[in-house]
């Protein structure tokens, strides 16, 4: 896996770069494309995925949307949060969608427990969430019994600290995950966060952790080519 930590870009210019790299790496003559693992932070942006409603952004004001091709709703990107675009080769690396998401989560919640957070999984909601009253613990969820499924997902006393999003094509993945270190949070105020109006949004800062943004994205690096390996 090819690793650039890209540092401050623009989202439109990085979306692009993506489609054109799993593009050639589909091309027939190059199924043996190196994958890679792009780090990077974006000026502010309100991304909306393939599910994206135009109800679920309040007030954009000066920060512009973006509609791309990847999976879920709206999300914002900015300074201050770790943006992580895996581009891999499903089919290469032998494992399905499902379990690609299941590592990308637990990428997240590991770098997470890194930093002493505990990080939980909400059922059909994905992404990381934590205890607002108690970041640090490490009692589980409640979850819904064996064969269940709620009506939505009960993000009750939870705020939800990383996001991600894929898209799939011909067995190559991209878009990625973001992790919230330390940002300016009220631009999550003007949407409803993965289309939920009742989903709060948090960072490490807010729950009393002061991380820069380079010990995260290496922390992060590190558990995402952990568990991407084969």
């Amino acid at each position: 896996m090819n690793i650039v930590q890209w540092g401050h870009v623009e989202y439109l210019s990085t979306y692009s770069a993506m489609q054109a790299f799993t593009h050639d790496r589909s091309a027939v003559g190059a199924p043996e494309t190196a994958d890679a693992l792009w780090i990077c932070e974006h000026p502010p942006v309100f991304t909306q995925g393939l599910a994206g409603k135009p109800e679920h952004i309040y007030i954009p004001g000066n920060i512009p949307v973006v509609q791309t091709n990847r999976g879920g709703q709206v999300t914002f990107h900015g300074p201050g949060q770790v943006v992580a675009y895996p581009l891999v080769d499903l089919k290469r690396a032998g494992y399905f969608v499902k379990e690609y998401v299941y590592r990308l989560e637990e990428a997240l919640i590991r770098t997470l427990l890194h930093f002493g957070v505990t990080g939980h999984r909400v059922r059909g909601a994905p992404g990381i969430y934590v205890r607002l009253e108690d970041p640090f613990g490490h009692r589980s969820l409640a979850t819904q019994a064996h064969g269940q499924q709620a009506a939505s997902p009960d993000f009750t006393g939870l705020g939800k600290i990383a996001a991600l999003g894929i898209k799939v094509s011909r067995n190559c993945a991209y878009h990625g995950a973001a992790l919230n270190v330390a940002m300016d949070l009220e631009p999550f105020e003007r949407i409803n966060p993965c289309g939920y109006s009742n989903l709060k949004t948090v960072d490490l800062s807010t729950i009393g952790l002061q991380v820069t943004w380079a010990d995260a994205a290496t922390i992060l690096r590190q558990k995402l080519v952990a568990h991407l390996a084969k």
